[in-house]
Formats: structure tokens, C-alpha cells, sequence
């Protein structure tokens, strides 16, 4: 960064700019494998106004940006560019408006979404969408995040309607409409969503709210096999029963989330979890269904969570998966993947999962939306043990494969960052060029989070 650049952002941004080593270090990386890379600075925008004038100045220096919304990033979407700066929205935190009659609000990009739901809680509505991580609503986007409702209520490219986007120029564009529908035009709205920070910033994000349901149901079910557990999931699907969300946890994640979540009257087995949204007949009528396709298939007696509390504290148990894999070794790192395929071939794929996780010797918690075919291997690994990286990273390949044969995908909502660079080259070889070209077109100077998704050389 030259002088006159760094005078310029001072300027605009007076003690909202950093360049200790402290903080860059803080903004560095997210919750991924990758060694922490400090970007010159980190910046902290409070507008629209001045994430342009930022944008404007880099674009004119040919420096690079990396944006940074919480850090929740799993895939190296967040490392600092050691030439650039970092742009943190931790400031740009507000709820902007709520229309709870059209079921519908505008946020920032840095309102997290536990944050939202708190802030809905008196109007009758709230935002379904929920990763593990309390991630941002603008990093949700530009990941295309879902998680465990995406069985019901679909994905971050189902719920946005509509975004505030900074483009390199420092252009501010709006995108989408409140509308259920538009035939207006192109839909760029979804170019933006799953991006990644490499086409522009996102600062404001337009969300489909939905309403709180009248009955909620939540039960465990264990299962002899994690075979067993998927077909069942499969079928309740196939056979279109109303469900909220079907999460599948292996025996591994079973005996780690028992002690760490402290979840009681639970069995260290294969285990899927339920939760049903709907009015109270509705929801007894699709429990009995689910009840008698489990049974079949050698499940237990559903476990049902009778209070609030109890179905706050199974779902927790859930979100923490990740950090409870976290909590098992001491200087440790967890590589952790995902994959989705369509349910037809889910249980082939996981089937294979677990064989060659046998194979390579890896003790290997495994959970999973199963409801949409998506699960995601969580591993602990030792970073000084010579070649048990290598071994990783050669199940997560056979893994990949194995996906794309069964006419999956390589994420199903981590997206690329860097980790996941070479497989998309394998899933979208036709794809990729156009791609680049969009990115070249947009970001001519290749500015934003550059290295990241693909590389344009």
C-alpha cells in the first residue's frame, strides 16, 4: 500500500483504520485449515458511501480487498491478501426496515441472523435460514449458505430477494425487488449470491421472512446402521411428508455431541434428529408416517422433545457439531468438507463415505442435512504429523468424485474459497470460462478477494 492510498483511506475512515499487527491478525482467516495472511490493514465502513469511496481509491491503486463479516468461513473465503486490505462490516449491523404484513425486511451485512430472529420475535415471523455458525446475513449470501431447514424453507438463493452491492468502481448498485416475482431483466441478484467477495461487496441484503409456525415438533430417532438412518431419511422425502428439517449424525458425532452438548436420554448410534413445522393435526399425522417408515427400517421409538427447552437444547446440540469436534484435541485442526448429491443417491454416497473413511484409518464425525442430499466430514487432524494432511485431502478427493459420478455437487453450502479450487475445475470445466469472463468484465483489475474461487492466469 503507497502512501497516498493509505493518506486517502485515513481521510475517509479517521481511526476506523488499522494497520497493527494485533488486528490484522484478527482479520487474517476464518474457521479454516489456512495459516493466517495479514493484509496491510483492515478497514471498518459504517455506509454504503464509504465502502465506494474505499472500493473507488483500491480500484484506482490496483490494490486488493478481502471483505470480512464474521469469520465463520470454513473454505479460506476470508484470508487476508498480504498486498491488499481487508474490509471488515462489523459496523454495518443495523435492521433497516421489517414488513412483517408482506413478509419481508432489508439488513446490513453484518446483522447475524440469531440477531435478526431476536429482533423479529414480536411480529410474528422470523428468518429460517441457519448454518451452524452465527455467520452474517451478507456472508450468508455470498456463500449461497443454507442449513438444517433447508428441506422446508430452501437456501440463501430461495430467501434474498434483492441486495445493495459496491462493485469495484465503487458503483453502488441495487438489485432485485420486494415483489414475489420479476421477469425484469437479468437476475443479478443470484450472479452476487454465492460469489464470494469477488465481484463486489455486499452491504445490504433484502430477505423473504416466513411465518412462526401455529405447532413445533422436535424427536430424535436411533438406528442400527447409519445405512438404516439415511433410507429412512430418503424415504420420508421421497414420499413428501411435510418436514421441517432431517438431520443425520453418525455414531462418532453421537458419542462426541452426548459429552460435549450434555444430551441426555441419547445413544451413542447412528441418529437422525426432526423437527416438524405446521398445526398440531398436520404435524401428528406426519409423525405417525415418519414413525412407522423409521420402524421399518429398524429405528428406535422416537424421543420427542416436550419443551421449549428441550428443542433448544437438541438443535444446539446440532449447531455445535463443529465446535465439539473442535473441543476433542489440543493443537489440533479440523479439515472439514461437504458434498451434496440428489437423495435417490444419497445413501450410495455415504455408504462410500464410510468405507473409505475405514480405509484410510480416519476417525471421522459425519452429520448431515439429509432432507437435500447434503453432508458435510469433519475431521481432527495434527498439522506436524508428517503426511496425515495428505491422507485427508486424498479421502476428500475420492470423496468429490464420488459425488460428481452420482451427479452431485462439490459444496453443498461451504462454496469454493480456496480449498475447494481445483474440484471446481472438475464439476463446471464448460462453466469455468464464463465465469472468468463475468469476473474479468466486472473486475477488470482483479481486485476483489483475488485467488479465490478460480484463478484467472
Amino acid at each position: 500500500m503507497n502512501d497516498t492510498l493509505k493518506q486517502k483511506l485515513t481521510e475517509i475512515l479517521k481511526d476506523r483504520i488499522s494497520f497493527s499487527e494485533g488486528t490484522r491478525t484478527n482479520y487474517a482467516r476464518g474457521e479454516d485449515t489456512y495459516e493466517p495472511v495479514l493484509s496491510k490493514a483492515v478497514v471498518f465502513p459504517e455506509t454504503n458511501e464509504e465502502v465506494s469511496k474505499i472500493l473507488k481509491l483500491c480500484n484506482e491503486h490496483k490494490v486488493p480487498v478481502v471483505p470480512f463479516g464474521t469469520g465463520t468461513s470454513l473454505e479460506g473465503h476470508v484470508v487476508g491478501n498480504e498486498n491488499g486490505i481487508t474490509i471488515s462490516l462489523e459496523k454495518m449491523n443495523k435492521v433497516l426496515s421489517v414488513n412483517a404484513s408482506d413478509f419481508d425486511c432489508r439488513v446490513q451485512a453484518n446483522v447475524t441472523r440469531k440477531q435478526l430472529n431476536e429482533y423479529l420475535r414480536e411480529d410474528g415471523v422470523f428468518f429460517p435460514i441457519d448454518p451452524g455458525a452465527d455467520a452474517a446475513l451478507g456472508g450468508m449470501s455470498a456463500t449461497s449458505a443454507s442449513g438444517t431447514m433447508a428441506v422446508k424453507y430452501g437456501t440463501m438463493r430461495t430467501v434474498v430477494s434483492g441486495l445493495t452491492v459496491v462493485l469495484p468502481t465503487g458503483d453502488i448498485v441495487k438489485l432485485g425487488t420486494r415483489t414475489k416475482k420479476s421477469s425484469a431483466g437479468y437476475n443479478l441478484t443470484n450472479l452476487f449470491i454465492g460469489s464470494e467477495g469477488t465481484l463486489g461487496i455486499i452491504t445490504e441484503v433484502h430477505l423473504r421472512l416466513s411465518p412462526i409456525p401455529e405447532s413445533i415438533m422436535s424427536a430424535v430417532c436411533h438406528f442400527p446402521d447409519l445405512e438404516s438412518a439415511v433410507l429412512t431419511a430418503q424415504e420420508v422425502i421421497q414420499y413428501g411428508i411435510p418436514i421441517a428439517r432431517i438431520e443425520m449424525l453418525n455414531k462418532d458425532q453421537m458419542e462426541i455431541s452426548i459429552k460435549y452438548s450434555k444430551l441426555e436420554n441419547a445413544e451413542p448410534m447412528p441418529t437422525l434428529f426432526f423437527e416438524f413445522h405446521g398445526s398440531e393435526s398436520t404435524n401428528k399425522e406426519s409423525i405417525n408416517i415418519v414413525e412407522e417408515l423409521s420402524k421399518n427400517n429398524g429405528g428406535s421409538d422416537l424421543k420427542w422433545a416436550e419443551t421449549l427447552e428441550e428443542r433448544n437444547k437438541l438443535w444446539k446440540a446440532r449447531h455445535e457439531v463443529y465446535d465439539s469436534v473442535k473441543a476433542q484435541g489440543v493443537n489440533t485442526k479440523v479439515y472439514t468438507t461437504d458434498i451434496c448429491v440428489p437423495i435417490s443417491n444419497l445413501v450410495e454416497c455415504i455408504k462410500f463415505s464410510e468405507k473409505e473413511i475405514q480405509q484410510h484409518g480416519l476417525k471421522a464425525p459425519m452429520v448431515g442435512h439429509v432432507g437435500d442430499g447434503n453432508f458435510h466430514v469433519t475431521i481432527l487432524y495434527d498439522p506436524l504429523k508428517e503426511g496425515e494432511y495428505k491422507i485427508i485431502r486424498d479421502f476428500s478427493d475420492k470423496l468429490v468424485d464420488k459425488a460428481l459420478e452420482l451427479e452431485g455437487t462439490i459444496t453443498g453450502e461451504h462454496g469454493i474459497g480456496l480449498q475447494k479450487k481445483k474440484y471446481l475445475l472438475k464439476e463446471h470445466p464448460d462453466n469455468l470460462p464464463v465465469m472468468k469472463s463475468i469476473k474479468k468484465s466486472i473486475d477488470p483489475n482483479n481486485i476483489m478477494n483475488p485467488g479465490k474461487v478460480f484463478d484467472l492466469n
